[in-house]
């Protein structure tokens, strides 16, 4: 988190040590602040006071600050109630409430404690113009809030090692809590998550019902449960998971609390993410259907390519052969896309791989006598896959002219490919060391080269001769934004 990190050392030095633990902090603090309805502040002490480095707002309640305080120092006022929560290594509530314009603001202070010393110090503010009744929901959303800050207190949270998984659909506060004793109990349940276990299949209520018994009774293989569901439903561990049954799907994240090492209870966020699971069900099933039919794709076309090499072999005239040996050739420059694509999860081609190859396959196929190094520099990049096919059809056809033209009559030769991109608009030079051209090639396969750049990538292409060569410089726009 380099702008905590930047913010931080603005006013003075911070070890890795420490910007690591103050960032992992603030990564995951957004639970708390929803748990207690309120602002957190991490402040950093100066020599004159404290400075503010990062803020957190909540999303079950209204906001204290309008405005950012980050890099704002701290009243003359509470500089005594942020040092006391240091020197106590306690959470420290404020006797009165401080005023701020129209509203009443109480604040709990408390540090932030890393191998045993205070880092940084943490305050939790709460506006009083809104008096909020102290519902159930409310008193155990902030019990929880405190389970959590005492064990910043002591160092304990969060843990180093949380896993919670890369998948979407991440449970939030409001999503659904639940409070688990050590034994994993359930002590409380809020309305959002009961409503979650209840499309599960799970009747009744959850309360002081063990939470691992309650889910292996409504996942249909029980002889196939995962141990990261029964370590996050025990709430043993800090990780995320999620339990399918019955048509629904919940994810599930555990947080355990401890005090001093020894785990007594825990804080479990849920949420349904059933028709979320079920998009991505389908995405994937896309995916494998798209990747089978370019594998299909090529398959049939490289069929084609046989099918054509086996009737150039029963062919007399040359003209004929050549014609049929430039067709396997074309056929053979697509199904090539067609195979990348096979392999790829999007719709995004790896170019300079496939340039590669297609531009050695062409080379040796259009003079085998002929030896020729292909030099390549700069990068073509990801290439959108309807463009990739007539692209590469370009650039095999302009090495093919350039070996069969430039290097007639010579034993070896060197084509230079030459590939730079701006955004969405590639540009390619190829040049060649041969003979040089006569004029402007007028063949079938300058025709469909310039066909293709003109009218499949909006672009241009032209042909010099050079002192000992010729080059051919294309331009064409090969990325979605037309």
């Amino acid at each position: 988190m380099a702008a905590l990190r930047e913010t931080a050392e603005r006013f003075g030095p911070l070890t890795d040590a420490e910007a690591d633990r103050l960032a992992l902090l603030t990564s995951d603090w957004q639970i708390i602040a929803d748990l207690s309805f309120a602002d957190l502040v991490m402040w950093r002490q100066v020599p004159d006071g404290f400075v503010a480095i990062a803020q957190c707002r909540p999303s079950t309640g209204p906001t204290v600050h309008q405005d950012d305080v980050v890099g704002t120092k701290a009243a003359p006022g509470r500089v005594a109630h942020l040092r006391r929560a240091i020197d106590e290594g306690g959470i420290i509530a404020s006797r009165e409430p401080r005023w701020d314009e129209t509203y009443a603001v109480r604040e709990d202070a408390l540090p932030v404690v890393m191998n045993g010393s205070p880092i940084a110090v943490l305050t939790r503010e709460v506006s009083q113009a809104v008096s909020r009744s102290s519902s159930r929901l409310e008193l155990n959303y902030k019990g929880a809030a405190d389970d959590l800050l005492h064990m910043i207190t002591r160092g304990e949270f969060p843990v180093q090692t949380s896993v919670t998984g890369p998948r979407r659909g991440a449970p939030r506060v409001g999503d659904g809590v639940l409070r688990l004793d050590a034994a994993g109990h359930v002590t409380y349940a809020s309305p959002n998550a009961l409503s979650c276990f209840h499309r599960l299949g799970v009747t009744g209520s959850l309360m002081n019902r063990s939470l691992p018994r309650v889910t292996s009774e409504v996942v249909l293989d029980k002889g196939h449960i995962d141990e990261t569901l029964a370590m996050v439903v025990m709430g043993r561990a800090a990780w995320r998971t999620d339990l399918e049954a019955n048509g629904a799907c919940l994810s599930l994240r555990a947080i355990p609390v401890t005090e001093q090492g020894e785990r007594t209870g825990a804080v479990l966020l849920c949420r349904d993410v059933s028709e979320l699971r079920r998009r991505e069900r389908e995405l994937i099933t896309k995916d494998a259907t798209i990747r089978e039919i370019h594998h299909r794709v090529k398959n049939n076309l490289q069929t084609v390519a046989a099918l054509l090499r086996l009737q150039s072999r029963r062919v007399a005239a040359p003209e004929a052969k050549e014609a049929l040996a430039e067709a396997m050739r074309r056929v053979s420059t697509i199904a090539l896309v067609h195979e990348t694509l096979s392999g790829t999860l999007d719709e995004l081609v790896n170019f300079d791989d496939l340039a590669q190859r297609s531009m050695r396959m062409a080379a040796d196929v259009a003079s085998p006598g002929v030896q020729v190094k292909i030099v390549r520099d700069g990068d073509f990049g990801l290439v959108p896959a309807q463009f990739a096919s007539s692209l590469a059809l370009v650039i095999t056809e302009l090495v093919t002219n350039a070996v069969e033209h430039g290097f007639e009559g010579r034993e070896i030769g060197t084509i230079t490919v030459m590939a730079s991109r701006e955004q969405d608009r590639l540009h390619v030079s190829i040049e060649d060391n041969g003979v040089g051209l006569a004029g402007e090639p007028s063949g079938l396969g300058s025709q469909i080269v310039r066909t293709l750049i003109e009218n499949e990538l909006s672009g241009s292409i032209t042909w010099r001769r050079l002192d000992g060569g010729s080059v051919v410089e294309l331009d064409a726009l090969v990325g979605d934004d037309r």
